[in-house]
């Protein structure tokens, strides 16, 4: 058996009520759980939340909600892993276990089934203990990069890279805050999801982590284009 699950908390603080506001016409959390449902490589789908609005949305979107979820696991320190860590605990506790779990963020209007599938694949053909993640280019060096000091001046990085040429600077990638895919004895024993793991890079026009209001924005513009 395999399993998806989208973890959302009640508590976002950035976007209050970041999981089920309203995007284009429907709950966000909504677009995440149509799309997903389009695929047949899982047998169960569930929402591990601590809100009862959040649950009430998925259910009847149609996923499962096989438990609310503790409120030490719904802070701001909770990392994905705990929550699908959790998860397995909960499900082996009534001794069904799963093969594969896969871990979908709410926040994803752009996500396409199309490209879990692909991942999915990419994870079975590999036969390592590894994560198959959503990631994305960044559009410029992280090698120019620099940051601000409290005096107003800045400084970079990575200073030594400053007479490189930027098309002689090795392109940096990061996570597209899509997916995650693995076995679950990967997701029990492996803490670090970036380190020795298989990317599965998304185009830009399909990624975009919401995280701010300018961001959501964002987002309903690249879904509206992408629909066209």
């Amino acid at each position: 058996m395999n399993l998806l699950i989208i973890p959302a908390r009640g508590g976002s603080k950035r976007i209050p009520r970041k999981n089920i506001k309203n995007f284009k016409g429907k709950p966000i959390i909504e677009w995440a759980i149509t799309e997903s449902m389009k695929l047949n490589l899982f047998d169960k789908f569930i929402v591990s939340t601590d809100d009862e609005e959040i649950a009430e949305i998925s259910a009847k979107a149609g996923f499962e909600i096989p438990f609310l979820r503790p409120k030490n696991l719904a802070d701001d320190y909770t990392s994905t892993r705990d929550v699908v860590i959790h998860a397995i605990n909960f499900f082996n506790e009534k001794n069904v276990e799963f093969e594969k779990v896969c871990c979908l963020y709410p926040t994803t209007p752009l996500l396409d089934a199309e490209d879990i599938s692909n991942a999915f694949q990419i994870l079975k053909k590999s036969q390592k203990n590894v994560y198959v993640f959503s990631a994305s280019i960044y559009s410029h060096p992280i090698q120019r990069s620099f940051f601000i000091e409290k005096n107003g001046l800045s400084k970079m990085f990575f200073p030594e890279s400053f007479c490189e040429r930027t098309q002689d600077l090795k392109s940096a990638f990061h996570d597209a805050g899509q997916f995650y895919i693995a076995s679950a004895k990967t997701w029990l024993n492996n803490k670090n999801i970036f380190e020795n793991g298989l990317p599965y890079i998304l185009p830009q026009s399909k990624s975009i982590d919401i995280d701010t209001l300018d961001d959501w924005k964002l987002a309903e513009l690249m879904h509206a284009i992408n629909k066209k």
